[in-house]
């Protein structure tokens, strides 16, 4: 029997290459207006790993999840875009939206996995602006299910997921029973781009909006930013022309 449903959690971060990010002027964060932002790519991977399960007719459906501001519907339709059913955004802004952390990410996810009886749920092991690594983790917890983080494979097996793990001695091999939590590592797949029929078809699909009161998710942050600073500037380099003029320098810098 396929699995009912599997949720894909989307992340909105500011784009990688954009030329200049700003430290706000009370150093309470960094300015986000005006800047791009885009899926996370590493939420690109696990919905490509979604929708290729689905094709596979392992799942019948795929739901694109996301909180956030407004502009979070972009990344849902690009999600339905390469192949999900339908959409569901938690809208989240203001202050809100500026404290909001893994853990309150992770509470709006597991309310919806329970209110829509998910069978899987399946993010980017990582958004790549803050490098957290901990919204799989915390859903997995806060669900009481099991977890198949750094995933570089996923074989689906009746009631029963085995996932490749890339850990740092290597490659580990887990099975565990659905529901489950699954976090999408680099080699896990390559994403496809949204053809312009999809991205057409996309705008008639349906996303559900809702707050996170609806779900019962206190978003409230333990968490207090004390201050925002930017990396102190480079120092230029010195060419040396031999190893004792390196030594030297070093010993005059007091570095060794």
């Amino acid at each position: 029997m396929s699995p009912a449903s599997v949720f894909v959690c989307l992340s909105l971060t500011l784009l990688s290459d954009y030329p200049v990010i700003r430290v706000k002027p009370d150093n309470s964060g960094v300015v986000t207006d005006g800047v791009k932002h885009s899926m996370n790519p590493f939420c690109e991977i696990a919905v490509e790993e979604a929708v290729k399960l689905k094709e596979k007719k392992f799942i019948k459906e795929v739901v694109a999840v996301s909180c956030g501001p407004t502009q979070v519907t972009e990344t849902i339709r690009t999600a339905l875009a390469m192949g999900c059913d339908r959409g569901i955004h938690v809208e989240v802004s203001g202050k809100d939206y500026e404290a909001m952390g893994p853990l309150q990410i992770a509470k709006i996810f597991a309310a919806l996995a329970k209110k829509e009886e998910a069978s899987l749920v399946i993010l980017g092991k990582q958004a790549i602006d803050d490098d957290c690594n901990q919204t799989g983790q915390m859903t997995a917890a806060l669900l009481d299910w099991p977890q198949g983080t750094f995933a570089s494979e996923v074989t689906i097996d009746g009631e029963k997921v085995k996932v490749v793990r890339e850990i740092d001695g290597g490659l580990e091999t887990i099975k565990i029973s659905m529901p489950a939590v699954l976090t999408a590592d680099l080699r896990l797949n390559t994403p496809r781009y949204a053809t312009l029929p999809n991205i057409m078809k996309a705008k008639k699909k349906k996303i559900a909006n809702m707050k996170p009161a609806d779900l019962g998710v206190d978003m409230v942050s333990r968490v207090e930013v004390l201050r925002v600073d930017e990396p102190p500037t480079r120092l230029a380099g010195v060419k040396v022309e031999t190893v004792d003029d390196l030594v030297a320098k070093l010993k005059a810098n007091g570095t060794i």
